[in-house]
């Protein structure tokens, strides 16, 4: 019995008979349960983690140890990072937080949809605030490469977003090796009017004047699907006049006409039907963008050949989230392992010879 059936037979099944907010939370209570039995995260660590030198890569300025991640909304209170860490990823992407506590949208707001793996949330950034957060990250070491990504708080008026996203960083920014602005969610009311080339263009030159110059971790941020094509080259040539560190690609998408289903719940989508859109993004920012910038690739996820194509597409790094709630827990291994293995049999010695090499 490999190591995936064990997820498909023993642990969806339990997990999915639960709503979806229910098996995350029952998830996390089985990770603490499990860090107080001897020898129970090394074993599921070494079952989880593949380790190459060849997946070893430099971006942002940090030294990744591989190129995949967790995207930002599994962990929203940085609570699981010390779980993360030690299960097979090269980085964990914290929140969205934003700079004020809220509680989210009302439940139930997170909708599975198997037979296409994806998922529909309307979560609206719930999550404990910056400085909750910053407590409970201040009380763990930090060992794999944390990112914090920072949001709009929700009652904060749309012209005094440039403060709220500041006070997450000023407050989070010793505690992560880099942040990202998330402008692109569409559950939190007029955030993805910030999208727009001349607001955006104002809200990160207010944002950066709120930080100052002791602010130095990198700073990238986080596209929508749902933007036309020259509205996405027109945003991107403003990250690199306006010198951010790189860019996401993508969040999720309104767009639910792949679901082939009439009234789908409202929020955002994501899972396997973002593929397609998330990797011809991830083409044109890595055709314009000429090297500027690095771009990490996420969106429909769910296997090393789906990771592998995203990074020949252009990205340096990607990320997973509804894969991983389909897949399982072994799924970075897979990932890792054949990404590795295409780079063996090809006599590649980095992922840097395979960036954007089918663009």
């Amino acid at each position: 019995m490999n190591r995936n059936t064990i997820y498909d037979l023993f642990l969806k099944p339990l997990f999915f008979r639960l709503s979806p907010e229910n098996a995350h939370q029952l998830s996390h209570g089985l990770l603490e349960l499990g860090d107080k039995i001897p020898f129970f995260f090394p074993t599921l660590q070494a079952l989880t983690t593949y380790e190459s030198s060849r997946l070893e890569s430099k971006v942002l300025g940090l030294s990744f140890k591989n190129p995949l991640g967790m995207a930002a909304g599994f962990d929203k209170t940085g609570e699981l990072y010390p779980f993360l860490s030690r299960l097979g990823f090269g980085h964990v992407e914290i929140g969205t937080v934003t700079g004020e506590a809220q509680a989210g949208n009302p439940q139930p707001r997170l909708f599975r949809y198997p037979k296409v793996n994806a998922l529909i949330n309307r979560m609206g950034f719930n999550n404990p605030g910056a400085e909750q957060m910053a407590r409970t990250l201040h009380s763990q070491k930090k060992s794999i490469i944390r990112g914090i990504n920072a949001g709009k708080t929700k009652l904060v008026n749309i012209e005094y977003s440039a403060k709220d996203y500041a006070k997450s960083f000023h407050l989070l920014q010793k505690y992560s090796d880099y942040g990202v602005i998330n402008i692109s969610s569409p559950n939190t009311p007029g955030l993805r009017s910030l999208q727009t080339r001349e607001t955006y263009k104002k809200l990160i030159n207010d944002i950066k004047s709120e930080l100052g110059e002791d602010f130095k971790i990198p700073i990238l941020v986080k596209f929508a699907p749902d933007l036309t094509e020259t509205e996405l080259i027109d945003n991107l040539e403003e990250t690199v006049n306006l010198n951010l560190s790189g860019v996401i690609l993508t969040n999720t998408t309104l767009d639910k006409s792949s679901l082939g289903i009439d009234n789908p719940e409202e929020g955002g989508l994501s899972g396997r039907p973002l593929k397609e859109k998330a990797n011809h993004f991830t083409k044109i920012a890595f055709q314009h963008l000429k090297g500027k910038l690095p771009i990490i690739g996420v969106g429909g996820i769910e296997s090393g050949k789906d990771a592998l194509e995203r990074i020949q597409s252009g990205a340096s790094l990607v990320q997973i989230y509804t894969g991983y709630i389909y897949k399982g827990p072994f799924l970075p291994y897979d990932i890792c392992k054949t990404i590795d293995d295409y780079l063996k049999s090809n006599n590649k010695t980095s992922i840097s010879e395979i960036i954007g090499e089918k663009v």
